[in-house]
């Protein structure tokens, strides 16, 4: 992984969901009133936040999981509430202040540490589950790949992530989106191929050992995403 790339596309996503869509965001994942597109992102995120939970245990008590790129932390709490003790980790300050206001005050046996800073920080430990859900798709896939590669030294069972799945609605999509004005645009999402994934992940050498197992894509109007399971062998 490029250490600069990576520093600076992290850079750039902070300042967007700090300074430009915090209040957007903040609307979205609530049960607020959206545009009809919103509508749209808002179910396909709700239908993948579901697909990433079902692949982990039902009952989590006394798991650690990371939830990286937290946001708003709707599913830190479902995790919690399913007795994981869950550090909730994201880039942006703006948004871990939305999820700390939000967060239930009654989580049963689980519990959430939310903090703004690097996913990749060792310092955050080891985990049981890690969960990545659409905060790899803003990274050039070799780089998310090593994300994956760092977070699965610190992981013992799975990592469920998505990522920006190629098809001709996402480019076409993208394409558009470059012709607003800069200030408006969020930060570019890097569309990969499953099978260029699969590849990039099989080749890696710090991910062997680690199985791609199931997948799931989720196209639904304006939302565009792909989840894959990884699952440590042996």
């Amino acid at each position: 992984m490029s250490k600069v790339s990576y520093q600076d596309r992290q850079a750039k996503i902070k300042t967007y969901f700090d300074r430009t869509a915090a209040d957007a965001w903040s609307k979205l994942t609530s049960d607020a009133k959206v545009s009809r597109i919103r509508e749209t992102v808002r179910a396909g995120r709700d239908d993948m936040r579901g697909t990433l939970l079902s692949w982990l245990p039902a009952d989590l008590t006394g798991k650690r999981l990371l939830d990286a790129g937290c946001g708003t932390g709707l599913l830190a709490i479902e995790a919690a509430r399913r007795g994981a003790e869950v550090i909730a980790i994201d880039v942006a300050p703006t948004l871990i202040d939305i999820a700390r206001e939000r967060m239930p005050s009654d989580l049963g046996a689980g519990s959430i540490n939310f903090q703004a800073g690097d996913m990749l920080d060792p310092a955050h430990g080891q985990f049981d589950y890690v969960v990545a859900m659409d905060s790899l798709i803003h990274y050039r896939p070799e780089d998310a790949v090593k994300v994956l590669a760092g977070l699965a030294q610190r992981t013992n069972s799975s990592i469920v992530f998505t990522f920006a799945p190629r098809t001709v609605p996402l480019t076409l999509m993208l394409a558009i989106g470059r012709l607003f004005p800069r200030s408006d645009r969020s930060p570019a999402i890097e569309p990969v191929s499953e099978k260029a994934m699969r590849k990039r992940i099989a080749a890696d050498d710090e991910l062997q050992g680690w199985d791609a197992q199931r997948t799931r894509r989720i196209i639904l109007g304006f939302y565009m995403s792909q989840a894959l399971e990884l699952v440590r062998q042996g």
